[in-house]
């Protein structure tokens, strides 16, 4: 895999992420205001980008277990910081939810 690959990579899981973060912020701000007819659609949403940035990181796994030796650069490590934050904040934001719901 040549460092470009490798960097389309780090970018695709930056925008997967990215998609993901801004839905489950929105979603955040929409169970605040009281609304909670999107939740499971805000969730299956950022579900489904979180799912496409973790196989993009697979690809990436899968080849250094092979053995291949990755030129890693900063584009793939920030792609790396992305996804792992933003599964934090899938977590922490599911657990908003439910305490917005409990005093409703």
């Amino acid at each position: 895999m040549t460092k470009e690959d490798l960097q389309m990579v780090g970018f695709e899981i930056v925008a997967y992420a990215g998609d993901a973060r801004s839905s489950l912020l929105t979603l955040l701000r929409e169970v605040r205001a009281g609304n909670f007819e999107n939740v499971e659609a805000g969730l299956a949403n950022a579900d489904e980008n979180l799912k496409l940035a973790h196989n993009a990181q697979t690809k990436i796994l899968a080849e250094e277990a092979k053995g291949e030796d990755l030129d890693v650069g900063f584009i793939f490590i920030h792609g790396q910081d992305h996804l792992m934050t933003t599964l934090l904040l899938r977590e922490l934001i599911q657990d908003f939810i439910e305490l917005y719901q409990k005093d409703r």
